[in-house]
């Protein structure tokens, strides 16, 4: 056995931060960015999330098909844009699209609007149906650990308008927990809190491979650190949820 340490109260890194109206960015939660495809050197997305990106287009044959719209933005960008929006679109408009600056998903590097390759395309409301192409992409996001973020039905939870172009990576297996239970990324974080480390955890895999998922919550604030005790042969990966504490995932063969 060997302990994992879990920064106490540094609940911002990780691919399940959870970013909206209520829980705004913590400092800079920029990760590690590259460009999501080389004609398109401006649009980054995390490392990670960019390279299951490239993986899910290449698998459904998209190339020429789906393009990126818009990736990663520093907070100056998203106040530019959220002021545009307003000018142009109107307030209502605007607050039910446009995430203010500190409170969008595109500050983190983990969110990606898509759209479908035509001439003219919205950069706010970009077409990406649910047929054609665009079905066959959500048919297998959630492997590659995508989520639609901003599903119709879950505005009052969500406090977005529904956005069938934007996407979320969350990783796997929390993309397809949640597309299972169909939950968003606010339900998720309530739901493994039903998982807490000291108690049963959630599990999920195959015979040959079994993933197990539990929640962390904060110590006291004067608490520098949280110490977990994990098997040898896990490989543990840890993410702040960005409201009260950490989920853990650990995968053994």
């Amino acid at each position: 056995m060997r302990e994992m340490v879990l920064p106490g109260r540094s609940v911002r890194g990780g691919n399940l931060i959870l970013v909206n109206e209520k829980h705004p960015i913590a400092g800079e939660m920029r990760f590690s960015c590259v460009p999501v495809d080389s004609r398109y050197p401006g649009i980054l997305l995390h490392t990670r999330a960019s390279s299951c990106l490239a993986q899910l287009l290449k698998e459904i044959r998209s190339e020429g098909k789906i393009v990126p719209v818009s990736g990663y933005r520093p907070k100056a960008e998203q106040e530019q844009i959220f002021k545009d929006s307003v000018a142009e679109n109107g307030w209502e408009f605007t607050r039910k699209y446009v995430a203010l600056p500190d409170h969008s998903e595109h500050q983190t590097g983990l969110a990606i609007d898509l759209g479908l390759n035509q001439e003219n395309i919205d950069f706010i409301r970009p077409e990406f149906p649910y047929d054609g192409v665009g079905g066959e992409f959500r048919k297998r996001a959630a492997r590659y650990g995508f989520v639609e973020r901003y599903p119709e039905g879950k505005e009052d939870v969500t406090g977005i308008g529904g956005e069938p172009w934007h996407f979320r990576y969350v990783g796997y297996p929390h993309s397809e927990i949640m597309e299972v239970q169909g939950l968003c990324l606010e339900e998720y974080t309530e739901f493994i809190k039903n998982y807490p480390y000291g108690g049963k955890h959630l599990r999920t895999g195959s015979r040959d491979k079994e993933i197990e998922i539990f929640y962390v919550p904060d110590e006291a604030a004067e608490s520098s650190s949280v110490k977990v005790t994990v098997a040898d042969n896990a490989i543990a990966e840890s993410s702040g949820n960005n409201v009260d504490g950490w989920v853990v995932t650990l995968w053994r063969q």
